[in-house]
C-alpha cells in the first residue's frame, strides 16, 4: 500500500471488496500490514461516512461473519439490508455461508 494514512489504506482495501462478497476487520488489518489492528479498522470504518467517495463498509464483518458494526449505520437494519440487496443472506445478524462468501484481500490482491 502506497498510502501512509491508516484510515485511507483501510478505505482503499474496503473499496475493493467485490459486490456480493464480505471480508473481515482482521483480514483488512493483515492486508495493510497491521495485523492485530482489527479494532482500529472498525474505528476507521465507523468514520468512513465523512469520506469523499462511498466506502462499502457494510461488506466488512467480524471474523465469524457477525454484523458487529451494524449500529454504526443510520439505522441498525441498514447493514443487513445493504448486504441482502447484494444477494447475501443474513440470519440472526450473521452472514450465512460466510466462508463461501469470504474475500481475503491478502490472497486476492497479490
Amino acid at each position: 500500500m502506497k498510502n501512509d494514512n491508516f484510515f485511507e489504506r483501510v478505505y482503499e482495501v474496503t473499496k475493493l471488496v467485490p459486490h456480493g462478497r464480505v471480508t473481515s476487520y482482521g483480514a483488512i488489518a493483515k492486508c495493510i500490514g497491521s495485523p492485530g489492528a482489527s479494532r482500529m479498522v472498525g474505528w476507521a470504518l465507523n468514520n468512513c461516512h465523512a469520506h469523499e467517495q462511498p466506502i462499502p463498509a457494510h461488506r466488512v464483518v467480524n471474523r465469524k461473519g457477525f454484523l458487529t458494526g451494524k449500529h454504526h449505520f443510520r439505522h441498525p437494519d441498514l447493514m443487513q439490508e445493504l448486504l441482502e440487496s447484494e444477494g447475501i443472506r443474513v440470519e440472526n445478524d450473521c452472514v450465512a455461508d460466510f466462508m463461501k462468501l469470504f474475500w481475503d484481500p491478502s490472497s486476492e490482491l497479490v
